[in-house]
């Protein structure tokens, strides 16, 4: 008996006291001012033409126009950073507004105000839909860059992200000339996407393409796919959480029901609630495919050499952060970066959150990179 009490508690964290499963997203719209690029060109060798990028801004920008942090969000973000980091910015916080102006864009591919499969065609009339091009983590950041050239940024003092935007921090660094950055913070991210990375998420796309009214990617919006979308996003919640802390959460409870009905474990009931919330907030499954496929294609190496070599060769300051309990994108693929990125630092935070960590656990989130920005940017130095 006791053995197994000590196994019990090595493999699961301590109790919170039945606490519901903590969301990462706030309210999610497509709120903010828009730039509007005549043509950007893309990887796969195509442009959009009238290409819109969808921002949004805070705290003010310096004289010399340099005190400038990005802010890169993950796959069903939006610009407004306040729906998901907002306990890290404003005045005397970690992305402090007093001293910093800070930028945050909705992705190209998105549907929060971007341009993306979603959007009207211009030399159509008609939406995207599966005629959208491919696009890539690169073509995201180059994006970014047009809008903040656009406000007349010359230099960033970060770019940072977590997860896809983690990706896009690495890209910054080793994509955009101008405006410069000096430093990056990439957290819960890799160099490249993985087998294991790509495999769940084209688990995804295919419970969104099975369903019915998927049509190939050309719905009609009044009817787009839900069932798939829905089962999409329950798939992901697994991977973004862990075994302890679903077990922590749920344990084998189930939901009060009559004695005819079929039981059902709350666990059940929490992923098909988190699918049913995914469609409140009006993501749009084509964006979703997208920028999934946009993720897979994430590769440092490619076109640049070999993979080591290319991660040595960011030589700017990068503050690079594993949350323990990852799975999605595992401690030692953070490690990977901060080994072969030559002024590069990691830092573990300890939490049962998962993937999902580097937006839940936002103290020590917070301190890590109030800590960095310290480093790279004074308070002398603005």
């Amino acid at each position: 008996m006791a053995a197994k009490a000590k196994a019990r508690m090595a493999t699961n964290p301590p109790s919170k006291g039945g606490d519901e499963m903590a969301d990462e997203y706030g309210e999610m719209t497509d709120a903010g001012d828009t730039c509007v690029i005549s043509q950007l060109p893309l990887e796969c060798g195509t442009s959009l033409s009238n290409c819109e990028i969808r921002y949004k801004t805070w705290g003010v920008l310096n004289s010399n126009r340099d005190n400038v942090l990005v802010v890169c969000h993950a796959l069903s973000g939006n610009a407004d950073l306040e729906s998901w980091w907002g306990s890290l910015l404003g005045p005397g916080k970690s992305m402090d507004t007093s001293r910093f102006f800070v930028f945050c864009s909705n992705v190209l591919g998105s549907c929060y105000g971007s341009t993306g499969p979603h959007s009207i065609n211009p030399a159509t009339g008609k939406r995207y839909g599966s005629t959208f091009p491919r696009v890539t983590i690169r073509d995201m950041v180059s994006a970014q860059a047009h809008v903040l050239r656009t406000l007349g940024v010359t230099s960033v003092v970060c770019v940072i992200g977590g997860s896809m935007g983690g990706m896009q921090a690495l890209e910054y660094a080793l994509t955009v000339e101008h405006p410069p950055t000096r430093s990056i913070a990439s957290l819960c991210s890799n160099g490249r996407h993985h087998p294991w990375q790509i495999g769940i998420s084209e688990c995804q796309r295919q419970a969104i393409r099975a369903d019915p009214d998927w049509r190939g990617g050309d719905y009609e919006p009044s009817a787009p796919p839900k069932a798939g979308m829905a089962v999409a996003r329950m798939m992901a919640m697994v991977t973004y959480r862990t075994h302890p802390a679903y077990w922590t959460k749920f344990g084998r409870d189930t939901h009060d029901r009559p004695s005819h009905e079929q039981e059902v474990f709350q666990v059940e009931g929490y992923l098909r609630s988190q699918g049913e919330k995914f469609l409140l907030r009006k993501f749009e499954p084509v964006s979703y495919v997208a920028l999934t496929e946009a993720m897979d294609t994430h590769d440092v190496e490619r076109g640049r050499g070999d993979y080591f070599d290319v991660l040595q060769s960011i030589q700017i300051p990068a503050l690079i952060v594993s949350i323990t309990s990852d799975v999605l994108y595992p401690p030692d693929e953070q490690m990977e970066l901060a080994n072969n990125i030559p002024n590069a630092q990691h830092h573990t935070i300890q939490s049962w959150e998962g993937h999902d960590g580097f937006l839940l656990e936002d103290k020590k989130v917070g301190t890590l990179l109030r800590g960095f920005l310290a480093q790279i940017a004074p308070r002398s130095s603005l």
